[in-house]
């Protein structure tokens, strides 16, 4: 199963794929699930961030795996269910670390989602709805916008279910609720 869940910053879109992971997996408890993390600790901020999402992970038997660009080298040793989080990061990365796809992010992502689904049982990405604001954004930030959209897109139409997640209430779009 592949899943994309999305919202705005602090909707609880990530509490919902947490849980969503832990559903999916509950015949193979016995297999951890796997978290791959793509938030850069580049400030403060971000360690703070990644701590309380750890703290959120905390007991629900996942294994992280840090991964900010080149997310088709990523090799899972078990089919299991995976959680992704969050694509607004990993679209950054590759745009800007260096190392990363640069203009090539969409095309490279892509691959990464491919092998991720040829890899697991169940593949939740986690992504950040930015697109709804209308502010006017300088040429760069909309070129992000743009291939964050993109991604977004092409995971939404493969996916078998898409969940925007609004003041921590699942609204789905695509599919049947499985949680």
């Amino acid at each position: 199963m592949l899943a994309l869940i999305t919202g705005g910053s602090g909707s609880g879109k990530s509490a919902y794929a947490e849980a969503l992971c832990v559903k999916l997996q509950e015949k193979k408890q016995d297999i951890p699930m796997m978290y791959i993390a793509t938030m850069y600790p580049f400030d403060e901020e971000a360690f703070r961030k990644i701590d309380r999402h750890k703290e959120l992970r905390k007991n629900k038997n996942f294994e992280a795996i840090e991964c900010f660009t080149g997310l088709k080298q990523v090799k899972l040793e078990n089919p299991t269910t995976v959680l992704l989080e969050c694509m607004s990061n990993l679209t950054a990365n590759e745009m800007y670390q260096e190392g990363g796809a640069g203009e090539e992010t969409v095309e490279e992502i892509r691959k990464g989602i491919e092998s991720m689904c040829r890899q697991a049982d169940n593949l939740v990405v986690v992504s950040n709805e930015i697109f709804s604001d209308g502010m006017d954004y300088d040429p760069e930030t909309e070129r992000y916008q743009r291939y964050l959209g993109a991604i977004n897109q092409e995971i939404a139409e493969r996916a078998d279910l898409v969940v925007e997640v609004v003041y921590g209430i699942p609204l789905v779009h695509k599919g049947e609720e499985i949680i």
